[in-house]
């Protein structure tokens, strides 16, 4: 694997984080990697909490239509839309990432919250040696500078857990790409004060570890506005 460079630590004024609790798994391991950096990582499905955040972690494992459920149970859609319209630097991870995208394949095919443009699909190798879902560690091309990769060498590997990948319109929002499948996917992803994984930086080792305090201490331009997909659901 790749090496990474340490530089710096914890920002010198905490800020606090806020996990967002969707019941969506991982929210505990995402805490204890950001505990392991100093910094003030809160689990919460408060939307006010989440809204005074100083960063916002939306993380996730599991099944689209299920994840937007819970969501709209919550009211936690039109929260996650304040805040990425903010300037509030705002961190997708995994299944967060998916289903900040307009529409999903899984579940039949389910309008998801639409803060980027896109689509996410399912993986379907023609050689049958290849498994779905991707379990393990693969590397990413980084396509674009950011503040993010911070420290980390380019084609670094990270770990991934995902029988579906992130299809943003945009290229320009994709940050890095990942291969699997026969699929070169957008497996990093941002516009202004917004990033997003489709790997776990959290169960990623020391890189995963830079790349999360790099979210800590990132201080994103103010957003110029986020579009999203047509069609998309709101709480």
């Amino acid at each position: 694997m790749p090496g990474l460079t340490i530089r710096g630590g914890p920002p010198t004024i905490l800020p606090m984080i806020a996990i967002i609790d969707y019941r969506a798994g991982n929210l505990t391991s995402v805490r204890l990697a950001c505990e392991s950096l100093g910094l003030d990582a809160r689990i919460t499905s408060d939307p006010d909490e989440i809204r005074s955040a100083e960063r916002v972690i939306f993380p996730g494992v599991g099944a689209a239509g299920a994840a937007m459920g819970h969501l709209n149970e919550l009211g936690l859609i039109e929260t996650i839309r304040m805040v990425v319209d903010s300037e509030l630097p705002f961190l997708g991870i995994c299944l967060g990432t998916q289903i900040i995208l307009g529409h999903s394949e899984e579940d039949g095919g389910i309008d998801t919250i639409g803060l980027l443009e896109g689509n996410v699909r399912l993986f379907r190798p023609s050689d049958p040696l290849i498994k779905v879902p991707q379990i393990g560690w693969n590397s990413v091309k980084q396509t674009q500078p950011h503040p993010i990769f911070d420290g980390i060498e380019d084609e670094s590997e990270f770990y991934f857990v995902h029988s579906y990948y992130p299809e943003p319109d945009l290229p320009e929002c994709i940050l890095g790409e990942t291969e699997y499948a026969g699929v070169t996917f957008a497996s990093v992803m941002g516009r202004d004060n917004l990033v997003a994984t489709q790997f776990h930086p959290e169960k990623s080792g020391r890189i995963g570890l830079r790349l999360l305090n790099n979210f800590a201490n990132w201080n994103p331009p103010s957003p110029s506005g986020l579009r999203r997909a047509s069609g998309d659901q709101r709480s």
